[in-house]
């Protein structure tokens, strides 16, 4: 079975990566989970992993050549052999500028949270046509099937057009958002199955628009529920906040109230009839979800640093150590970084060169999404207490996710300070 191999989003603001070297030849054996090529961003070069086993064939990119996101630039195949046409880009929306349908502005896309991605569930809308954004401003949820997440506008203006509705499946890479220097005079919203109008349908457009002609302008419809393949739409506060209290999101459903639910819907939830007075185990476990800032990334200059002077070359050590030495007890931790996971075991001394890997179970998780373009994470509580780490404009943000007999609430807090303490300040990890 053939595995296409496509240019990763690497920033929200990212539309082109540079191939920087292949690190793989046509036709050698490849195995799941190994550097595949190098590229770089403006932010960064990074290697990219395959994300399946067989064959590289079908190589269309060169060293040096820019690629655009989403471009299928390789293909992974059952044999060697497999020479067949080289792979096509897949189709790419229309360029702003070269649309007189849409306005003028920055385009925001549709991100790609894991490099078998190639398309996401867009759940709600947090911001509304024509509403003025700051860059940090959450526009909109989206869904992939391992997570859901806040994606930020990424820019400050105003909210132009919106060219996907809530429930649509929208390709990696394609424009959902314009944002304008200027407030528009006619925000657009549209469906992203919508053709963009032709040439001669934007008069109209402008001039139904007019003051004098706003009293015939018709009430927008409502948007036609779009097929939910059993998933249930929700955003992620809500979804947390019905966990603690032990609600079932399904019970919306059966109501026939619209999705996607957002915390406004909490108040109707709660008037439903429960299905059972036995709440189930997950919803009676509370859950503590907490966020740090940290200013800047320190934590590159800190790993060369302990390579350089101490000989420590795994960068994901050190950040076990970090998160090891805010519990108060040894433990073992769990880093998972893009889908890779290795268990560290942290010694009774806390010292970084006494981390050790190991096969034991984890007491922590620690998933760094920086290498990814997740700026945000709401995933719940897993078995063991998580921490995630995201990158944000000016730093990072540090989630735990833990459930209450997990943590008690003051030793989440304990955990969370420490560990954003030492990541902002690595160099207190050796006081």
């Amino acid at each position: 079975m053939r595995h296409d191999v496509t240019m990763p989003q690497l920033g929200m603001a990212q539309d082109a990566g540079k191939i920087v070297s292949w690190l793989k030849a046509p036709g050698d054996p490849v195995t799941k989970g190994d550097a595949l090529f190098e590229v770089e961003t403006d932010k960064a070069t990074m290697e990219v992993e395959a994300q399946a086993s067989g064959f590289l064939t079908g190589v269309s990119a060169a060293e040096g050549e820019d690629v655009k996101v989403g471009a299928v630039i390789a293909r992974i195949s059952d044999s060697a052999d497999d020479e067949g046409p080289a792979p096509e880009a897949p189709a790419t929306a229309v360029p702003v500028e070269t649309s007189n349908a849409l306005p003028e502005g920055k385009s925001v896309t549709m991100p790609q949270l894991g490099m078998a991605q190639d398309s996401g569930l867009l759940v709600s809308w947090q911001k509304s046509p024509g509403d003025a954004v700051k860059a940090d401003d959450v526009l909109f949820e989206v869904e992939t099937d391992k997570s859901t997440m806040e994606v930020e506008a990424g820019t400050d203006g105003y909210l132009a057009a919106t060219l996907a509705e809530a429930g649509e499946n929208v390709p990696v890479g394609q424009a959902v958002a314009i944002i304008s220097a200027e407030k528009p005079d006619a925000p657009l919203a549209r469906s992203a199955k919508s053709p963009p109008p032709s040439d001669h349908e934007t008069p109209a457009v402008a001039e139904a628009t007019k003051p004098e002609r706003a009293k015939e302008r018709p009430a927008p419809a409502t948007p036609t529920p779009q097929p939910t393949h059993g998933r249930i739409l929700a955003s992620p506060k809500l979804r947390r906040l019905a966990l603690e209290q032990g609600l079932d999101l399904s019970l919306l459903v059966e109501a026939g109230h619209p999705q996607p639910f957002h915390v406004r819907d909490l108040d109707v939830l709660k008037a439903l009839p429960r299905k059972s007075a036995q709440p189930t185990a997950a919803a009676a476990a509370a859950m503590h979800h907490l966020v740090a800032k940290v200013t800047g990334d320190a934590l590159p200059a800190f790993a060369t640093w302990a390579g350089e002077t101490h000989g420590l070359t795994d960068p994901d050590a050190i950040l076990a150590a970090l998160a090891g030495a805010s519990l108060p007890n040894a433990a073992n931790i769990a880093v998972d970084r893009f889908g890779t996971s290795q268990t560290y075991a942290m010694p009774d001394s806390r010292t970084l060169s006494g981390v050790t890997k190991t096969d034991a179970a984890p007491d922590l998780i620690l998933r760094d999404l920086r290498g990814t373009t997740i700026r945000s994470a709401d995933m719940g509580a897993d078995t063991v207490p998580v921490l995630t780490i995201t990158l944000r404009r000016k730093g990072l943000r540090i989630t735990l996710d833990c459930a209450a007999d997990q943590l008690d609430a003051q030793a989440a807090i304990q955990l969370l300070t420490d560990f954003a303490g030492r990541v902002e300040q690595p160099l207190r990890h050796l006081l």
